[in-house]
């Protein structure tokens, strides 16, 4: 019978023992310096995720301002398109009618457009002065109507919701017309 050598007595399995006790520690420094690679790498990695989102953020921006344009200018671009089409009918046709009757239909086109936006035109003839919404061109005298009352518009007044795009131009009564003095004679 041939006898077996015991596994822990061969040369090889001292050399592996060897080895595994022989496993150089890592000092606390090369520790340190390992985590501090760990920890620049994810700051990098960090840095390039918000600088990619600050981009796509800014391209995001930007695409949404041009579809809000976009959404802005659709309704108005038919007006545009009949205000062509009534230049062209105005060169080549008198009929006086049929061109009133064109730019009424624009009119209500244009104004339908804004109402799509959700703007709504207001006027401030008759009503009492109002420095939110009106803004005064001129006061006059008048007989006919009290003070502080608008007489008349020069541009309508535009509103969006309760916030005010425009006011509207107006002109104010002063009230009544103070007599002149009468002159006298020396």
């Amino acid at each position: 019978m041939s006898k077996k050598k015991d596994v822990k007595e061969t040369p090889a399995a001292e050399a592996v023992e060897n080895t595994a006790t022989e496993i150089p520690e890592v000092s606390e420094l090369e520790k340190l310096q390992l985590e501090l690679a760990e920890q620049q790498a994810k700051y990098l990695y960090l840095q390039a995720e918000y600088q990619n989102f600050r981009k796509r953020a800014a391209r995001d921006i930007s695409d949404a301002r041009s579809q809000a344009v976009a959404g802005t200018l659709m309704p108005f671009l038919s007006v545009a398109d009949y205000l062509g089409m009534a230049g062209v009918a105005a060169e080549k046709s008198d009929n006086l009618e049929a061109l009133k009757q064109g730019l009424s239909m624009i009119i209500a086109e244009f104004d339908k457009a804004l109402a799509e936006m959700g703007v709504r035109k207001f006027s401030g003839v008759g009503e009492k002065f109002d420095p939110d919404l009106h803004d005064a061109v001129g006061r006059m005298p008048s007989d006919d109507v009290p003070e502080d009352v608008i007489i008349s518009e020069w541009n309508c007044g535009y509103k969006i919701g309760e916030k005010l795009l425009r006011p509207a131009r107006v002109t104010v009564s002063a009230g009544k017309a103070a007599p002149e003095a009468e002159k006298t004679e020396e």
